[in-house]
């Protein structure tokens, strides 16, 4: 079964053994407003915990997202560079960024859980 767990930069994780699913969150594109654009990492790359990965285009700014885990990148959502506003119709499922190989799942225990996410974000 998957577990989805969340950064304090506005990222998701869901997670399903060593394979794991990322995106920005729906108060992250909320923030964001309108998106426009998606410069994705290529499948084959490798992410450290923290890097940034990924720019997000706004009407608004460009926003970076940054890597949750450290792994290599094993698909990225193709559909987003026709249509990025998938991310602002649903940031959580069809909008997600790209797919991740995790390389340690520890590194997973200093995420919050969805309760937290909320919390944070009020």
């Amino acid at each position: 079964m998957a577990t989805t767990y969340f950064t304090e930069d506005h990222e998701w994780i869901r997670v399903d053994g060593e394979e794991a699913v990322v995106g920005i969150t729906d108060h992250a594109q909320e923030q964001l407003g309108d998106i426009v654009f998606v410069e994705l990492p290529e499948a084959g790359q490798k992410v450290g915990k923290g890097d940034a990965v990924i720019v997000v285009e706004s009407v608004k700014a460009a926003s970076d997202v940054y890597a949750p885990v450290t792994g290599e990148v094993t698909a990225v959502n193709d559909a987003l560079e026709g249509e990025p506003g998938l991310i602002n119709d649903s940031a959580q499922s069809d909008g997600w960024l790209m797919k991740l190989r995790l390389d340690d799942a520890s590194q997973l225990e200093g995420l919050m859980d969805e309760a937290a996410y909320k919390a944070m974000v009020g």
